[in-house]
């Protein structure tokens, strides 16, 4: 499937989860196994030049697409999660996103110095969520090398938040 078959399948919420955003509901992307599938495919390609030693996904929908990513490449996945999500100890990061503010944690001994690390999540909107991820990834020493989006909203401006050559996103709305 090519991009705009891709995106065909993404549904498109207009006022949620309040009134001014469009929110890409990606569900129905899922639901298909043939766009799943290919989505899966298409998000491989630049991640597997990259060479990561590891996958991190952001909760919640980065999970969905970063599991079967390091599973295809024989990697770990490291989920960085919401704030009271993980037990034990965690290192965390204030962050902004489109409609609001949040923090994330990830596990203290998740990541080593020196590793590369290929962040994975569903949309890239204004980039708030995936800077503070790399910040936390960062903190521990581990190097961003990759950050894959099945989506962009390019209109947010997200990826100019970002480091330059290693973002790739699958289909921009």
């Amino acid at each position: 499937m090519n991009p705009e078959q891709l995106a065909s399948k993404v549904r498109t919420i207009p006022d949620f989860p309040k009134p001014g955003i469009i929110f890409r509901d990606i569900t129905t992307l899922l639901q298909d196994a043939e766009a799943f599938n290919a989505a899966i495919e298409a998000m491989l390609v630049p991640i597997r030049a990259q060479k990561p030693d590891v996958i991190v996904g952001i909760e919640s929908r980065g999970f969905i697409f970063g599991a079967p990513i390091a599973h295809a490449l024989g990697l770990g996945f490291v989920p960085v999660r919401k704030l009271g999500k993980l037990p034990g100890e965690t290192i965390t990061v204030e962050y902004e996103l489109e409609y609001g503010k949040n923090v994330l944690e990830l596990h203290r001994d998740a990541l080593t110095p020196g590793q590369r690390v290929v962040i994975v999540d569903d949309v890239l909107a204004t980039g708030g969520t995936v800077a503070g991820t790399i910040r936390l990834i960062e903190q521990l020493g581990a190097t961003v090398v990759g950050i894959s989006f099945l989506a962009e909203l390019p209109a947010l401006g997200g990826r100019s938040r970002l480091p330059e050559g290693i973002v790739s996103a699958i289909i921009p709305f």
